[in-house]
């Protein structure tokens, strides 16, 4: 027998108001029973209770439905396939017993009916009212399957459907960084599609599952403490328990018993909030973190809750046993019916109606917190909503044929399905209701944190959302400072199989484990890394280089051989004394020049010789200093022309003695060769030749400036690019014969009979500028960045040097400090001995 109340238009509704229902050996022989239900909920009264409330405050609201009154008739589906589905038929047939495809009513008056609250009971009959596009709208259902509108056309539901669920998980896991993590599910086939959808978002934000195991529909006790030995050695810390609540409760009941600590439970809104929890799990789920569907406010609603009474709803058939379960008394009139509900109940005492609503444990009943009974609230404003809407139709405007509106007093249901699909109104809490074209309302979920404070009393503390239709970066919305963990944490937990990879490493992956199993590899040289947990290392551009921890690209240190340096500055400092010291000379010859010393081989060519040394120690300073385009064009060229003018000079020099002694011979034919012209020519097309290489050099194969990158860690060399390293290797070449002809020709001329022959002096010269490149050579391939330039320096300056002193400095030490010696008849004197 339904609870009703006649109106113009009533409203059906199939409620959970039993948990469960007493099985009865059915002969057949007779008419089937009907079924039994048994352990009436407390909690669930208030569904009734608040659609009395909220049909009557529409009934009060003359503009909404003006001229209508709205009743309703509510069956209790007991959790039961078949008493929901009983309960339907007799919805739509209009009388107490179902007849198939016939409305025994005089008129037709359900435009919809609200409910069930189990999915097992929603889905049968959701496939029944399809047939007929009746309109059903579920409070508490949140199979995802529901949603396809092909097998489902009439189906809606003011709860998000499951797939947000697993979503707000996977997010909620990705706020505490819990990515190695632990799923016990139901074997269930409702909770089949929802664990793989869980798994799957799991995945998707890189997080892995250490263990998935699902609890069996029936003969369970053996399996759950098999599970919860896992558990208890697993290196997870963060465990899910997206259960049926008939698996959650043993399943925390076996962690009670195996003691099982470290651990953070996070609850599924099937179960987490359920008053039907027992007091012995509590103290394990302290600190847990749960989903509920979000709280809504119902104004007035608190106050109804507290002033309804038996004596004042004769009419309600479950009020009774309400107050029985509630205050653990028995009416004395109480039929048998009602006493045989109350197989639960062990108390004698009579219920007197002095009892107060407000000593029912809150646990029991809550007249706070509004969720599954918002749901209904909201369910039953949709439908007067949607009769609203349909009543408010303007002829023209309509949504039917032709723009036409409906009879209100003989409309049909799919005609309603229209517009409770598509209606859109605030309810009294201001808060926006509607479906999407799913029928499916928004997804939005309280975060709550089990907490048991100092007395002992346990509370569900709020402290986050997630709401789906909010900006990305503000659906997960946690208060972290208001969540109180369990003993065992004084932080808020990790959950990870790897920690974490710090910046200036990379996450590399354990063969044959899951991806949040890795190792944490520094990056390789010339990479970096800036975020934690990088699964691979960024490549720091060319002129960048990283920091020491490797964590950012910071600009490559500048270099090449500049003034401002230690190094440079003492090789700008040497050549420079070295010139001067050539001037010098060159000075106290020019002045000593009508001295024999002076005078002896060829004092033109000693001139020249000391001009091109003066340039060939100048030269080295165009290699310090920022490379520039002039500079590296012509800085090499330079040195060898003047290095081919000074030993071409050498050269000549060697050749004028060979030749003038060799010419007193009375049949020689070197005489011709005597005189200024010879030494002359000699220089001139010595170093006219190495003019011509290194003009094509120029020409062909300029030098220029580049930075080179790579030669060296973390520094960024500017240097010049000879163009051509052959040409290089050519001029160097031709400088190294023509060294090597005057060493042999100084070599063989050694033992001429003159005080003043120079040619002892050229072949040690001669020896030292040949060493000196000799050794240049692998010196500079051995060498990068700045002190290529350094080298070639040295060289020049070793080998200018070598020269000047082998060659000039005795005869200058003579002029200085021996004058004596500078007289042709010391000289003449010399060579008598």
């Amino acid at each position: 027998m339904p609870f009703s109340r006649d109106g113009d238009i009533d409203i059906g509704a199939v409620l959970g108001l039993h948990l469960n229902y007493i099985p009865v050996e059915e002969t057949f022989t007779e008419m089937p029973v009907e079924t039994q239900c048994k352990m009436f909920r407390i909690r669930a009264y208030r569904f009734v209770r608040v659609i009395i409330f909220a049909l009557d405050d529409i009934n009060r609201n003359y503009k909404w439905l003006p001229n209508i009154t709205l009743g309703f008739r509510i069956y209790d589906g007991c959790f039961a396939t078949r008493r929901a589905m009983g309960s339907t038929m007799q919805l739509l047939s209009g009388n107490h017993r179902s007849v198939p495809n016939y409305n025994c009513q005089s008129r037709f008056t359900l435009p919809a009916i609200i409910g069930d609250e189990a999915t097992i009971s929603a889905e049968p009959m959701a496939l029944v009212l399809g047939i007929y596009r009746f309109p059903q709208v579920s409070y508490a259902v949140n199979y995802n399957l529901l949603s396809d509108k092909q097998q489902f056309p009439s189906f809606l539901r003011t709860v998000p459907k499951e797939e947000f669920h697993t979503l707000a998980i996977s997010r909620l896991l990705v706020h505490f960084g819990w990515r190695w993590v632990g799923i016990i599910g139901s074997d269930n086939i409702y909770f089949q599609q929802p664990n793989e959808w869980l798994k799957s978002e799991i995945f998707k934000t890189g997080g892995c599952i250490n263990m998935f195991e699902l609890v069996p529909a029936n003969n369970y006790g053996e399996r759950i403490k098999r599970i919860v030995e896992m558990i208890k050695h697993s290196s997870a810390k963060a465990i899910v328990i997206y259960t049926r609540l008939v698996h959650a409760i043993p399943l925390m009941e076996e962690v009670s018993v195996q003691n099982v600590t470290g651990k953070v439970w996070v609850g599924g809104s099937s179960w987490f909030m359920s008053p039907d929890v027992p007091k012995t799990i509590k103290g394990p789920l302290n600190g847990s973190i749960g989903f509920m569907l979000q709280k809504g406010k119902i104004p007035d609603f608190k106050e109804f809750l507290y002033s309804f009474h038996p004596s004042k709803s004769p009419d309600d058939i479950f009020i009774k046993l309400f107050w029985e379960t509630a205050f653990d008394c028995k009416w004395v009139s109480s039929d048998k019916q009602a006493s045989a509900n109350q197989t639960a109940l062990k108390s004698t005492a009579h219920c007197t109606g002095n009892e107060k609503l407000q000593d029912i444990d809150s646990n029991l009943y809550d007249v706070n917190n509004f969720r599954f009974t918002y749901a209904v609230y909201n369910a039953v404003y949709a439908v007067a909503n949607a009769l609203h809407d349909m009543m408010s139709c303007k002829p023209g405007k309509g949504s039917f044929s032709n723009g036409s509106c409906v009879e209100m007093s003989d409309f049909k249901p799919w005609q309603l399905l229209h517009y409770l699909r598509n209606v859109r109104f605030k309810n009294r809490g201001d808060e926006e209701i509607y479906f999407d074209q799913n029928g499916d309302p928004p997804a939005k979920y309280d975060i709550l944190n089990w907490q048991i404070s100092s007395d002992g009393t346990n509370n569900y503390v709020k402290v986050g959302r997630f709401d789906n239709t909010a900006l990305e970066d503000q659906k997960m919305v946690v208060n972290d400072s208001a969540i109180q963990w369990n003993s065992a944490f004084s932080q808020t937990p990790t959950s990870l199989c790897s920690e974490s990879c710090h910046p200036g490493f990379w996450k590399a992956v354990r063969r044959g484990e899951p991806i949040c199993c890795y190792d944490c590899l520094p990056c390789s040289k010339g990479e970096m890394s800036n975020n934690t947990d990088a699964t691979e290392c960024t490549k720091c551009p060319e002129d960048k280089w990283p920091d020491n921890r490797r964590e950012r690209c910071i600009p490559k240190v500048i270099e090449f051989l500049s003034y401002e340096g230690p190094l440079g500055m003492a090789l700008a400092v040497i050549p420079i004394f070295f010139s001067l010291t050539t001037v010098l000379i060159l000075t106290v010859f020019v002045k000593n020049k009508d001295t024999p010393i002076v005078k002896a081989n060829n004092r033109e060519l000693s001139y020249l010789l000391l001009v091109s040394l003066i340039l060939c120690f100048l030269c080295s300073l165009v290699f310090i200093g920022k490379p520039m385009t002039f500079t590296c064009m012509v800085r090499q060229p330079a040195f060898g022309i003047i290095f081919s003018v000074c030993v071409s000079s050498i050269l000549a020099k060697t050749i004028t003695v060979v030749i003038a002694f060799n010419a007193t011979n009375p049949n020689s034919k070197l005489k011709k060769w005597t005189g200024p012209k010879t030494p002359v020519l000699i220089v001139f097309v010595c170093s006219l030749s190495q003019t011509l290489i290194c003009f094509c050099w120029v020409f062909l194969y300029p030098s220029f400036p580049q930075y080179n990158m790579k030669s060296q860690e973390g520094k960024l060399i500017i240097e010049c690019n000879e163009g051509s390293i052959a040409m290089f290797y050519c001029m160097l070449a031709y400088l190294g014969c023509l060294a090597c002809v005057s060493f042999t020709v100084a070599f063989l001329a050694r033992k001429l009979p003159d005080g003043f022959n120079e040619a002892r002096n050229i072949t040690f010269s001669m020896l030292v500028f040949v060493s000196v490149w000799l050794s240049f050579i692998p010196a500079y391939l051995s060498t990068q960045g700045k002190y290529m330039a350094t080298v070639e320096i040295f060289a020049i300056l070793a080998s200018s040097a070598g020269v000047l002193g082998c060659i000039f400095l005795p005869k200058f030490y003579i002029i200085i400090c021996r004058p004596e010696q500078n007289t042709r008849a010391y000289i003449a004197g010399k060579l008598n001995k």
